[in-house]
């Protein structure tokens, strides 16, 4: 792992804190456990389609949590919702180098955030869909 790279995630994380008004949320982990990764995401149009033109996060527990989101928010930038889907932990945590067997989860985590809040605003727009009222035509 590139200790320097992780150093200067820590010392100076991008994007932390949420997103009030965010397009989509994704939570991984749970406080009560100790490692936690929330990630938001608002999007904008541009050149025709609809990118990611902000992401945050907030993480609690590992360290290598946090230098993985904070890279990956700056990574994700500028990606369609399907790009940052398939992105990989491994490439979300590539700038950090190989991560140790102990920290693989840190990355994990930081993808499964990521997927969740993509994953959801899929979800709430089929909920959404689900509830618009039908019209209805009388004989």
């Amino acid at each position: 792992m590139n200790e320097e790279v992780l150093q200067d995630a820590l010392a100076n994380p991008q994007n932390v804190g949420e997103i009030p008004d965010a397009d989509a949320v994704g939570t991984v982990g749970s406080p009560d456990c100790g490692d936690m990764v929330r990630m938001w995401i608002k999007y904008k149009e541009q050149d025709g389609k609809k990118v990611i033109d902000k992401a945050t996060f907030q993480s609690f527990g590992c360290q290598t949590a946090i230098a993985v989101a904070s890279l990956a928010t700056q990574l994700i930038k500028g990606k369609t919702r399907e790009e940052a889907l398939d992105l990989s932990a491994e490439e979300l945590s590539k700038p950090l180098g190989p991560l140790p067997p102990m920290k693989i989860h840190c990355g994990q985590m930081v993808e499964g955030a990521l997927k969740a809040a993509l994953e959801a605003e899929t979800a709430e727009k089929a909920t959404c869909a689900l509830r618009r009222p039908q019209r209805r035509t009388l004989p």
